[in-house]
């Protein structure tokens, strides 16, 4: 009998830990599958295109009756409130609420958060100091402003993005 119970009490801490790995293996999994199902409805990709992206951002315009305004550099924009003159630069520290969609309107994205300008998109480095603290633009990027040819988690390479961002703080 103490043999039998020797090789058990061996036996027992391989059973203990491989229970935890399954434990731990499932857990994994859910999250896994949550994170994408969530992933796979928030982040519908958009049908490809054949019309250049400048002309689906234009239809996109069209579309939904937005009155736009081309930047020189390439994106198109809405200003919506033009908010005080505290405007951002690219040292600011700004606190934003945004929305980002793609052209077919399925929702890539969404929060609040606070982030360095110069550290954010390049779409979002020009267009963000055309407002002001308290302001709201609607931004419509060109890929090549925003994730380019390699796109970013669920955002294929050459998307046109767009952006209804608040900005809230600027310091």
């Amino acid at each position: 009998m103490t043999q039998k119970h020797s090789k058990t009490s061996k036996i027992t801490p391989f059973l203990s830990i491989f229970a935890s790995f399954l434990t731990i293996l499932a857990i994994f999994s859910f999250f896994l599958q949550t994170s994408c199902a969530k992933s796979e409805q928030g982040c519908a990709s958009p049908s490809p295109s054949t019309l250049s992206e400048d002309q689906q951002i234009l239809d996109y315009c069209t579309t939904n009756k937005i009155t736009y305004t081309k930047d020189s550099r390439g994106f198109y924009y809405q200003i919506i409130k033009p908010g005080n003159s505290n405007k951002p630069t690219l040292n600011s520290l700004i606190s934003i609420t945004y929305k980002g969609t793609f052209l077919n309107k399925s929702s890539f994205e969404n929060g609040e958060n606070s982030w360095k300008l110069s550290s954010l998109i390049t779409g979002w480095q020009y267009s963000l100091p055309l407002i002001g603290e308290g302001g709201q633009i609607l931004v419509l990027l060109p890929s090549n402003l925003a994730y380019g040819n390699a796109g970013a988690g669920c955002i294929p390479p050459n998307t046109p993005l767009v952006f209804d961002i608040n900005l809230s703080a600027v310091k």
